[in-house]
Order: structure tokens, then sequence, then C-alpha cells
């Protein structure tokens, strides 16, 4: 027999299973002898009072035993023979792309410009080490994309979008806990989410498909035909030591900070447009009171439970300031992708379990804000599809300037911020390249500053001991999307101009993380699979 039942228990009964077996034979009138096993389905802690409760759906097997892992596993054959798709980028929504498009029965190769997941490791060593980045090896260029290193969260609103679950059972069949099929904020962890990735790329490599790293797109080789209709018939592309072609239609992943991509899509008559984008600081606390705070205890998360989450959003004089990316028990990373930048990311572990806890604190910036800010755009024009890249790079190289010209980021107590007071000294900080004092209220643009204060002032309101000086921003948070859209039509998923070109996930401007990106890959490739069936 197998019964599903709906739970709200302590946190010291949700951790232990054979306390949670038991509670389970208490309170539904079950012999304990013949549960052989308690699957979680779901979890999401309830602190809203005081006393805290975990919400549980479980599986219970009375005298028998799963037949499964927990997810199901996904046929991947051998399309070695199979028609050819380039996929440009190896983050998740070219990865997810490649894996569904050897699912349809077609063949994958992926081009990624930087290095394999493990390789990327000592070049973001060499940040801190050397105060310089790597421009094709970095936080947001390489396998797995931004979020290989900064902190596989895989949780996204985008649900209306494709098929979420789907996403999460193939990183479990990749190695990844079962845990993420349960939890209500599934992550797996900056320290295990490399592992998955790697699986992911032997699953590609040995169904036929290829992988080739340090290998940029330079062009789509674009054909025209009879008909005057533009046709993407596959791109050229730079190794180390030559230049190449691949050929088939083209799904674009390249990541939202791929910029040179943006601007050959421009000299090209790619289709792009301006987007809407989100900036400001990365937010830094002791875990510890963000503990006590939202658990609304002194001992805050105590034994059982984890690292406490928040989420902030109001508005400020129409724009809307909210927290991004929250990492609990996590660090502050420099996330640059070139010379004279400085943007700053999150990540936590698996275990989140160091004594800081930050998030991205943002605001909102629109397209047409470009003309109160063109101060801040350089000689872009302020109707050009790239007036807010060009804002975001004016904001990245202003905040080197503040940081010495390194990577030392600049950093303001969160309380002097807001009341446009100095900081003689910060705070001890995850942030591994260093802190430099800076008044931040003074040098941000007025437009994203004083927003910035107006939201701290009501956050503080809504949590007590969340505006303090034992939190530290850190300067900039500017690349929490892309600020281009690559247009393509709402059904093919094709550019609304060139047929065989398949713009895909956050680097396109239709994804917003991990999951929502893999959905989009999947989607992107079968479109891709239909189209090769039309033409």
């Amino acid at each position: 027999m197998i019964q599903e039942y709906q739970l709200r228990v302590l946190p010291e009964q949700a951790a232990d299973e054979q306390a949670l077996k038991a509670y389970v034979a208490r309170e539904k009138g079950l012999d304990a002898r013949t549960m052989t096993h308690v699957r979680v389905l779901k979890r999401s802690i309830d602190a809203r009072q005081r006393r805290i409760f975990v919400n549980l759906k479980v599986r219970v097997y009375v005298n028998e035993f799963p037949q499964d892992d927990g997810y199901e596993c996904v046929d991947y054959p051998d399309v070695s023979q199979r028609p050819q798709v380039v996929v440009v980028g190896a983050g998740p929504g070219g990865l997810f792309a490649a894996l569904r498009l050897i699912e349809l029965g077609l063949r994958p190769v992926v081009v990624e410009r930087g290095k394999d997941v493990r390789a990327r490791k000592k070049d973001l060593a060499d940040i801190t080490r050397t105060q310089r980045v790597d421009g094709e090896s970095n936080y947001c260029f390489g396998e797995g994309g931004a979020g290989a290193y900064s902190d596989g969260k895989l949780y996204t609103r985008s649900k209306k979008r494709g098929n979420v679950d789907k996403i999460l059972q193939v990183f479990c069949q990749h190695g990844a806990s079962t845990s993420i099929l349960s939890d209500a904020h599934p992550h797996i962890g900056t320290d295990k989410l490399p592992r998955v990735i790697e699986n992911m790329r032997n699953t590609i490599l040995s169904c036929g498909g290829e992988v080739h790293f340090q290998t940029k797109m330079t062009r789509l080789l674009i054909e025209t035909e009879s008909d005057g209709c533009r046709r993407v018939v596959g791109i050229e592309a730079e190794t180390k030591s030559a230049c190449r072609e691949f050929r088939g239609p083209v799904i674009l992943a390249t990541g939202h900070s791929a910029r040179d991509v943006y601007r050959y899509l421009a000299e090209a008559k790619v289709e792009i447009e301006a987007k809407g984008i989100a900036v400001g600081v990365r937010l830094e606390h002791p875990a510890q009171l963000i503990d006590q705070i939202q658990y609304h205890r002194k001992e805050g998360r105590g034994k059982y439970l984890p690292a406490a989450e928040y989420s902030f959003v109001t508005q400020a004089d129409g724009r809307g300031v909210y927290s991004f990316c929250m990492c609990p028990g996590g660090f502050v990373i420099p996330a640059a992708t070139g010379d004279e930048q400085i943007v700053v990311n999150g990540m936590s572990p698996a275990n989140r379990g160091t004594q800081w806890s930050n998030s991205g604190m943002v605001v909102e910036i629109r397209p047409e804000d470009m003309a109160s800010l063109s101060d801040w755009g350089g000689d872009v024009p302020t109707d050009s599809p790239l007036r807010v890249m060009a804002f975001q790079e004016s904001l990245e190289r202003m905040t080197w300037q503040q940081g010495n010209r390194k990577q030392t980021a600049p950093a303001q107590r969160m309380a002097d911020f807001v009341n446009n007071r100095l900081s003689y000294d910060l705070p001890k900080s995850s942030y591994a390249p260093g802190l430099i004092s800076s008044p931040l209220h003074f040098w941000l643009p007025a437009f994203v500053s004083k927003r910035l204060q107006e939201g701290f002032k009501t956050f503080g309101r809504q949590a007590h001991g969340f505006l303090t000086n034992e939190a530290v921003m850190i300067a900039t948070e500017t690349r929490t999307s892309s600020p281009v859209r690559i247009l393509r039509d709402r059904e093919t998923l094709q550019h609304v101009q060139v047929q065989g070109l398949f713009p895909c996930g956050e680097g396109a401007g239709y994804a917003g993380g991990i999951v929502s990106a893999g959905v989009d890959g999947e989607r992107c490739a079968e479109m891709c699979s239909a189209y090769l069936n039309r033409i």
C-alpha cells in the first residue's frame, strides 16, 4: 500500500527519518513495523510565527518498497549519424538544449568560448591572487555558465514556460541530490554543481555529440536565398590555433555577459532591442543576524534549520527595489568578464555554512530611463539597442576606478549609506579580493542610490534589525539579466528576420536563472527539430 499525506511537523522531526516515521505512524494510525519507507515529496519551512514548523508532503510505503529513485530517467540514444545542430554556449540553456536535441534524435555540436568546468577553477582563484580577470574564463564564461560557480539555485517563477520538474529530474539523473525535487527552494551548491555539469557533458559525448571548449563564435554564417530570405547555416569560430566552421542551424545561448555577441548582432543587422535590467549592490550581513531576524529567536537557526533566506520588494519613486539571488551562508564573488570592470555576485556551498549571508539589492532600470542617465552611457545614442548595455559598462568602469583600478571592491556600511555618512572602517567580509571604504551614496547614480536608500528604510521597518551597520554594501551588482533582447518569433522561437537561428536563454533575454534557461533550451531544441523537419 502507498499513501500520501500532508504533514506539519517540528524541525527536529523533519530532520530525523525515524522520528518522522514514528510521527506518521502515530498521527495516521499505521503500524510503524510495516512502514518500509517514507519519501519526502515536498518540503517548506513556515517561520511566520515564533514557533517554527516544517510543511511536508510525504509518500508512505507500507509492506512494499519504492521501485525507483524518485525521479524519471531520460533515454538518450546514439545520434552520431543524425543531422547536426550547433549550440553556442555551454551554460544551462545550451546544455539542456543539447540534451533535448539528443532525445529528439539530433546531434548537438556545443561550442563554448571558455574552459571546462574544472579548468575554470584556477582562473577564478587567480582573480583574487592577481587582481586580474581572464576575459574568456571567469565566473560568467565557461562550461556551466554563470550558474556553475555562483550558487546553483534552482527555483524559478517561470512555471508557465515549460516542464520545471523535467529539468530537476535531469539534474538528478546526472548526480544532483534528489532533495532538489522536494525543497521549496532547491539548491545544488557551487561545490556540487561542477560534477553534475561534467556528467551532462559526458552524456552528450557518449551519445555522439561534440563539445568544443575555448572555441569562440565570431560570426554567423548567413545565406540569402532567391526570395530574399536570410538563413543561418552555421557559425565561424576561433580556437587557440585556427578558425573553424561548424554547420547546421544555430541555438544561440551565449549568456547575459557576451557583449561582443550583442555588438556583432547589431553590426550584422540581426534585430535586437534594449531590455530593462536592475542594478545596485551586493548586501552582506552576518548569517547569524539574518537567522535571528527570520526565525524570530535569539539562537537563530539552531541545530535543525537551514541558514535563513529572505525576500524583499518595494516601490521607490516609480521603480521596483528588491532583493535578488539571496545566498544564505554564502560568499560574495568577483564576477567581471574583462578589464576595467568590477561586478559582484553571490554564491553558496551546498551546506550554506559560512558566517555570512548576502543578496543583490537592486533598482529596476528601464530602457526609457536612459535619457535621464545619459551621462552614464558614453557616446551611445539614447535610442540605440545597446544603450542599456552602455550604461551597465559605464557603471562597472566607475566602480573599478573607485576600487583603486583593481578587483578591490568599493564598499560602505548599510546604515552609513542610508544616512549619507562615510564608513571609516568596514566589517569582515567574504569578498576575497578585498574591500575599500567608499562613499557609494555620493558616486552611484542618484537614480539608483536614492531609491536604494528608500528601499532599505522600508525593509528595515519590515524586519527589525535588518537596517544595520553590521551589514556592508559591496558595489556593484549589474549582471542581474541581459541588457539586450534578441528578437524571436513567439511561436517558432526563431529570430524574427533570420531563419535557422534560435536565440535562447538568459543571454537572449528570455530567461532569468538556471531552471528557466534550461526550460528555454529544451523549447528551442524542440522548435529547431520542427524547423529541420520542414526544410
